[in-house]
């Protein structure tokens, strides 16, 4: 009797014991921000890098999960989104230019940073210690370089032969890392500048109406989203002055652009993405320069300018838009 007494007390006993949970726990799935100063989370540069790293084989949603946040061009915002990402547990942020890169290394220095938009030499501006091993937490993609400005000088002095007296549009924000470089290759070409700060599309038409009062013979736009934002006006603004007009960006809708190929910024980020969820470390991963570079001849402005686009240009175009 005492034997079955203790049976039943150890049924009992087993039965409110809670049974091994052996159904399969969902995996995390890992989460990449992208912190974005200008342009919307919608913008074409955000969609490239989704489209890249479904080619590497994650699906949104699935095996990965995308937040794009921007500062809309109030930089003061970048730290406070930095921040907003890291609280929201991402496992990579994917920086598209050389400031908010800073944002994000100011905000973490624990979370990998992808660098992946135009900007000049990291190790210059002190985001890496070294091209070949970054050190810290952050790798990527750089794409500028100083004779860069100086070859968008060259052609500008090619399409307007006579030209002696050039507008320099910037944005402090962006472009200060390009003064140097362009005021060295300006004395190299015997060529005068005239600088003038852009802070907002506000900006936009009194820049170009102070370039025609100087009488400037063409202008140089240094990259700035305030440029690619704004592209159809600064489009409208070139012919309004008739002044011819070089870039960076083919999208900035000038006469002329000269530079890297934007799209492969975002598809190589996302290699370093994929490289970076794999377990790589970022101090690890080499910095890559792009090395593609894209020259793009406006023919329909050239027309509009009544410019005569030089042969020396045209047999080099790698797009020619009529």
């Amino acid at each position: 009797m005492m034997g079955r007494r203790i049976l039943i007390a150890l049924s009992l006993g087993l039965a409110c014991v809670p049974a091994p949970d052996f159904a399969q726990q969902p995996t995390k799935i890992p989460v990449v921000g992208v912190l974005l100063t200008h342009v919307s989370p919608n913008d074409r540069v955000v969609q490239i890098l989704r489209e890249s790293l479904r080619d590497l084989g994650y699906e949104e949603g699935r095996t990965i999960s995308l937040r794009a946040v921007s500062a809309e061009g109030q930089m003061d915002r970048l730290p406070v989104l930095a921040q907003e990402l890291i609280d929201q547990g991402v496992d990579v942020i994917v920086a598209t230019s050389h400031v908010s890169t800073r944002a994000a290394q100011n905000a973490t220095t624990r979370i990998p940073i992808v660098m992946a938009g135009y900007g000049y030499d990291p190790v210059s501006l002190g985001l890496i210690d070294n091209v070949r091993r970054p050190g810290g937490n952050t790798t990527g993609i750089y794409s500028s370089t100083p004779d860069l400005e100086s070859k968008r000088l060259e052609i500008l002095e090619q399409l307007v032969p006579q030209v002696s007296y050039v507008a320099v549009l910037w944005e402090p924000a962006y472009g200060e890392s390009a003064l140097g470089d362009l005021r060295r290759a300006a004395e190299r070409l015997h060529l005068r500048l005239e600088f003038i700060e852009v802070h907002s599309d506000a900006d936009l038409k009194p820049a170009f109406q102070t370039a025609k009062r100087k009488k400037v013979g063409a202008a140089l736009l240094v990259f700035s989203a305030i440029f690619y934002l704004h592209r159809d006006q600064v489009e409208a603004l070139s012919l309004e002055t008739k002044l011819p007009t070089v870039s960076p960006l083919p999208e900035y809708g000038t006469l002329i652009a000269y530079g890297p190929d934007n799209s492969e910024n975002m598809k190589r980020a996302a290699y370093y993405v994929d490289r970076l969820l794999k377990g790589a470390k970022p101090s690890d991963l080499p910095l890559e320069q792009l090395s593609r570079l894209k020259l793009v001849v406006n023919l329909k402005t050239a027309k509009a300018l009544r410019i005569k686009i030089p042969e020396a240009i045209l047999v080099r175009a790698d797009e020619v838009i009529h």
